[in-house]
């Protein structure tokens, strides 16, 4: 015999399930003590979150009317205690908890680690900007270090080739949950640096403080601050913060942004070249033109202060007053002859007159100057022809034609005194018509002489005497 099975739909069953807990007392009103996680503030003022403890996790909405009476934000890691109802959203055929108030319970385990790490690296100056390199405009290598089945890399890689389609990207495949992952994203930083890349991103998607752990532990911020290559952060989604981001040189509260912030747009880059050499072109025209005419006004206010300038004006200037000048002359003469014209024979007459009385003046004048010179020319014949007697009287060729001779000695001197001139000496003889060398074979002083020089009459250096020579 066939049994009877009654077949309902999912809407029934979801409605069944939601009376049975509608109608328990102890779900109507309840408290739940548990950590935040996953904690989501809705643009319409809804808070979305997850309580969870060791053992299991409750999904958990507050709305906006709720919400408003809150003091404090939730924060993921965050250990409070909650109060409301627990009904079930139909639509997703799950249970969850509507929350009407919260109160603070105290800090979770991992956020308490977490604080205890961050606190720690701070007080080491791994955050200190300092220490945070900037990145490059322009890049040709992009380092990645993600999972290699991840959505993350398929975001950055189609932002690049979106961006920049000349970049080469360099993934390095790496663990980024569980037992492990905080060792493979350290190892990977480090192996993925010695390739050289002008920039590195370290990311992963979004997930609970659990789920995003690794990128919390003291190996990746190590890693991550050793490097001598930019790094950029992109863990998890917006609200999502690491320990990893602070020590990164850039934070991305995406990986997509990541990507945008490592690499530049080369279509925007070219717009923006192009752009700059347009306006460019159009500065360099304007200060052209503006120097241009600066130079015309320039050359002009030269030319007319110029010498050549000038000089034209100042032509210009003398030729009008020529024209002037003889104009006025002529005005001039033919008044003057107008008033003189009645007198020109008196005047002829008068002029003739005066001439002669010159020209016989002048005349005179020439016969006395005439004699003047004369016997002026005279007199310094006379004065001159007595010099140049006076003159040969006392010229050294007259004495040396007189027998006399110049006695010149070896020192280039001559001797003017006996006592000059030693037996075998070597003197020079100058005569009147030629020289001659002679040699001392004796000297003889003129005694007489000397005894008058020893006695107090003058001592000229002159002394007398005889030498005999041998020519």
């Amino acid at each position: 015999m066939a049994q009877n099975i009654n077949i309902y739909s999912v809407t029934d069953i979801t409605a069944y399930i939601k009376r049975l807990i509608a109608n328990d007392f102890m779900c109507s009103a309840v408290s739940v003590e548990g950590e935040l996680s996953n904690v989501k503030y809705h643009s319409s003022g809804h808070i979305y979150f997850t309580l969870k403890d060791t053992g299991a996790a409750l999904s958990c909405v507050m709305f906006s009317s709720s919400a408003r009476g809150l003091s404090f934000r939730l924060r993921d890691g965050d250990k409070i205690v909650v109060s409301g109802r627990i009904d079930v959203y139909e639509q997703q055929g799950k249970y969850q908890m509507y929350v009407r108030t919260a109160r603070q319970s105290g800090l979770g385990e991992l956020y308490a680690e977490y604080e205890r790490i961050k606190a720690e690296l701070a007080a080491m100056g791994m955050f200190d900007a300092a220490y945070k390199r900037k990145v490059p405009r322009l890049i040709k290598t992009l380092g990645v270090v993600t999972s290699q089945t991840g959505a993350v890399r398929r975001d950055i890689e189609n932002v690049t080739r979106r961006r920049n389609p000349y970049v080469q990207i360099l993934l390095y495949p790496v663990q980024v949950q569980g037992d492990g992952a905080k060792e493979s994203i350290a190892s990977g930083i480090r192996a993925i640096a010695a390739y050289h890349p002008d920039v590195i991103i370290v990311g992963r998607g979004g997930g609970s403080m659990e789920d995003l752990w690794a990128f919390n532990s003291l190996e990746v911020a190590q890693a991550v601050f050793e490097s001598e290559i930019p790094v950029i952060s992109a863990v998890g989604h917006e609200t999502d913060t690491t320990i990893c981001d602070y020590v990164a040189d850039l934070r991305a509260p995406t990986p997509s942004a990541a990507a945008e912030l490592a690499v530049s747009d080369v279509f925007d880059l070219e717009d923006e070249i192009a752009h700059k050499k347009e306006l460019l072109q159009k500065f360099m025209t304007g200060r052209l033109r503006t120097e241009k005419l600066r130079i015309d006004r320039a050359r002009a206010k030269v030319e007319s202060a110029s010498p050549r300038n000038r000089i034209s004006v100042r032509r210009q200037q003398i030729s009008f007053s020529g024209k002037e000048l003889q104009r006025l002359i002529e005005e001039k003469i033919q008044a003057s002859r107008e008033k003189v014209g009645g007198r020109e024979s008196d005047l002829r007459y008068c002029f003739d007159d005066k001439r002669d009385q010159i020209r016989s003046r002048i005349i005179t004048a020439e016969d006395v100057l005439s004699d003047g010179m004369q016997k002026r020319l005279q007199d310094a014949r006379h004065h001159l022809q007595l010099s140049a007697q006076g003159l040969d009287q006392l010229s050294p060729l007259k004495k040396l034609g007189g027998g006399y001779a110049y006695v010149g000695l070896e020192d280039g001197g001559h001797a003017k005194s006996v006592t000059q001139i030693s037996i075998g000496q070597t003197l020079s003889l100058q005569f009147a018509d030629g020289s001659a060398e002679a040699k001392v074979l004796d000297v003889k002083t003129d005694r007489s002489i000397t005894e008058e020089n020893q006695y107090g009459k003058e001592n000229r250096n002159t002394g007398c005497g005889r030498a005999e020579c041998k020519l």
